[in-house]
C-alpha cells in the first residue's frame, strides 16, 4: 500500500493538481458521476490531503473508476484542486502495479483496442450489436439489423464495409504502434491482459515486416525509374 501511495505522490503532477481542501464539497454537489454513483470527487481530496494509505488503497478497488474524467471538479474548486486529475495519477498507477481492480475495467476495451490495431478504427460498425449495447433499449435492434444494407448506401471512401470505419495507411499504421510504445502504452497492456498484448505484438510485428517490404519495393521503383 505505501508503495502504491509512494507512486501517486511522487508523480510530476500531484503537486500541481493538490493545493489543499477546504472540505467545501463543491466538487461533489457539481459532480455527474457522484449524483449516479457511490463517488466524491471531495472523498478522494480528503484521502490524499492527510495522506491515508490504507483508504486510499480501498478507494483504488473501485471508486476512482467512476469518475468520468469531465474535470467540471477542477472548474469550480476554490483552491484551484484537480481531483479528475488526481484521479488519472490514481488509475494510471493502479495500471502499473496490476490491481485486480484496474484489470476488471479495462477489460472490455480489449475488443476496441484490437479493433484499433487491426483496421486503425476504434469503433466499426460490426461493434453495433445488442449484447454490447444493452443501454441502448430496443432501438439498438433496428440499427443491428440494416447495418450492411444502410452501410452500402454511404459513400465509396468509407469502403462501404462493415468491419472498419475507414482505411489506414500502413504507414500511420505502424507510426501509431511505436507511439504507443514509446509513451508507454504497450508496457501498461502488457500489465492488464498479457494475453491480447501477445496478440497485438505479433501483429505489430507483421505490419512492420509489411511495411519495410513496401519501403523496399519503393526504392527499387525509385532506382529503375
Amino acid at each position: 500500500m505505501q508503495e502504491i501511495y509512494d507512486d501517486i505522490r511522487n508523480d510530476f503532477r500531484y503537486d500541481h493538481e493538490l493545493n489543499g481542501c477546504l472540505n467545501c464539497g463543491v466538487c461533489t454537489a457539481t459532480c455527474p458521476a457522484a449524483h449516479f454513483y457511490d463517488f466524491s470527487p471531495r472523498e478522494i481530496v480528503q484521502l490524499l490531503w492527510t495522506e491515508n494509505v490504507e483508504q486510499i488503497y480501498d478507494a483504488m478497488q473501485e471508486k476512482i473508476w467512476a469518475c468520468a474524467q469531465c474535470m467540471t471538479c477542477a472548474a469550480r474548486c476554490p483552491f484551484k484542486n484537480s481531483p479528475g486529475g488526481l484521479i488519472a495519477i490514481m488509475r494510471e498507477v493502479s495500471i502499473k502495479h496490476g490491481m485486480q481492480s484496474a484489470k476488471d475495467v479495462l477489460r472490455p476495451f480489449g475488443r476496441v483496442m484490437l479493433k484499433l490495431i487491426t483496421t486503425g478504427n476504434q469503433l466499426s460498425p460490426d461493434m453495433i450489436q445488442p449484447d454490447h449495447f444493452p443501454d441502448w433499449g430496443p432501438n439498438i435492434q433496428k440499427v443491428e439489423g440494416d447495418l450492411k444494407v444502410l452501410r452500402k448506401a454511404i459513400p465509396v471512401r468509407t469502403l462501404q464495409t462493415t468491419e472498419t470505419a475507414w482505411e489506414v495507411s500502413l504507414k500511420t499504421s505502424v507510426e501509431m504502434y511505436t507511439i504507443w510504445e514509446m509513451t508507454g502504452v504497450m508496457d501498461a497492456l502488457q500489465i492488464v491482459d498479457e494475453n491480447l498484448f501477445d496478440v497485438i505484438e505479433d501483429f505489430i510485428d507483421e505490419k512492420r515486416e509489411d511495411y519495410s517490404d513496401w519501403l523496399e519495393a519503393q526504392e527499387d521503383q525509385k532506382k529503375d525509374d
